[in-house]
């Protein structure tokens, strides 16, 4: 029986969701049509609205529904832009998802460094902020490879303060953590139903009154004009669904950081490293490193183990890289070495001990290996 804890990845969805997408189906109307087959459409989506809206502690009209996370980042940025904010301060640990759409816009970008725990430095931002202009902050909530919690309510004071819009990447953080969008102090957030227990192809982008979003795709008038085409009725209801099962469940995602700690220990006590130690992270998140071994070749080794987990992001094709998350910490050492281990609302404790006792055998015969090689 294989073990799968690569939810930062994605997470399997859940029988709620699925139940809500066929349910979905079934309707066989346009949410856009004023006959009875589109009103029951539209009401599906307008109370999944309210279900998302609800993850994150915002009013329902806030959320506009999109493709997945990438889209959503990309239409804050593109926003702030087109609102004429002329300068984007982005923080190193940044998923590609935010740092790629930010580079493509050819807006001056300074990167925003982060301490050996992955936790962006609030007095950098402060020095940033000061230099003038309309800044554009993108720091994301939570680390999808370390599960680094940042302080976005901190850095939001000194943005507004400033004069800035503060954009969060929160695809990571929904479903794990409690999610307060006023709390926060964000202008703009990014979730993805696809990491919640949701299925692929919908996220949505939360805005707050200080936010005027722009179109990027043209044509019909829905998603009150922000975002034309039909929407994605049968996502957007699995989406809504998943929302409503993670915020009612949070506590069981909290309960697996006992587990997540133990596996830890038995990690460090052969020598690996622990990425973000000691700063807040997800409860369900552990990345660590063992110097010199390789990350593809663990991943694999934990694969043919029956143990599924992952090394960097998952949203680059299939393809693995050094990590540069554990590279802005200042560890480019660990960073080929560096893994993820990732539970979610299927997780058992069970699963964190077989991921240990798979581990621990590959380590062991790694460096066996190594010893008969010197």
């Amino acid at each position: 029986m294989t073990v799968y804890l690569d939810y930062n990845a994605t997470a399997p969805v859940r029988p709620e969701a699925k139940e809500a997408v066929l349910r979905a189906l079934e309707i066989g109307g346009n949410p856009s049509s004023v006959h009875a087959a589109g009103r029951a459409a539209r009401s599906l989506i307008e109370a999944a609205r309210a279900r998302v809206a609800d993850l994150i502690a915002v009013k329902p009209g806030s959320i506009t529904f999109t493709s997945g996370g990438t889209e959503s980042n990309a239409l804050a940025i593109e926003s702030a832009v087109a609102a004429g904010y002329d300068r984007i301060l982005l923080g190193a640990t940044e998923h590609g998802a935010v740092s790629e759409n930010v580079r493509a816009t050819g807006v001056p970008v300074e990167v925003w460094p982060v301490d050996a725990n992955g936790v962006a430095d609030l007095a950098w931002l402060g020095e940033a902020l000061g230099r003038g202009g309309k800044p554009l902050v993108c720091l994301m909530l939570a680390n999808n490879e370390t599960g680094v919690i940042q302080p976005v309510a901190e850095a939001a004071a000194l943005v507004r303060e400033a004069g800035g819009w503060l954009h969060v990447d929160a695809v990571q953080a929904g479903g794990k953590i409690a999610i307060d969008f006023n709390a926060l102090g964000a202008d703009t957030l990014a979730l993805a139903a696809h990491k919640i227990g949701g299925p692929f192809g919908v996220g949505a982008l939360a805005a707050g009154p200080r936010a005027t979003l722009v179109r990027r795709l043209h044509g019909g008038g829905q998603e009150r004009g922000r975002r034309a085409g039909a929407e994605n009725l049968s996502g957007i209801a699995g989406f809504g669904a998943a929302c409503d099962a993670a915020r009612l469940h949070l506590d069981s995602i909290a309960a697996q950081a006992p587990w997540r700690d133990a596996l830890q220990a038995r990690v460090e006590a052969v020598g690996a490293e622990i990425l973000g130690k000691d700063a807040p992270r997800l409860p369900q998140t552990l990345g660590f490193a063992a110097s010199g071994f390789d990350a593809q070749m663990q991943v694999m080794g934990m694969d043919l183990a029956g143990v599924m987990i992952s090394a960097g992001p998952a949203c680059s094709s299939g393809k693995m890289k050094p990590s540069d998350v554990v590279a802005a910490m200042g560890r480019p050492d660990l960073a080929p070495s560096a893994i993820r281990v990732s539970g979610g609302w299927d997780t058992t404790q069970a699963d964190w001990i077989r991921a240990g006792d798979a581990w621990l055998e590959l380590y062991a015969r790694h460096t066996a290996r190594r010893k008969e090689v010197a």
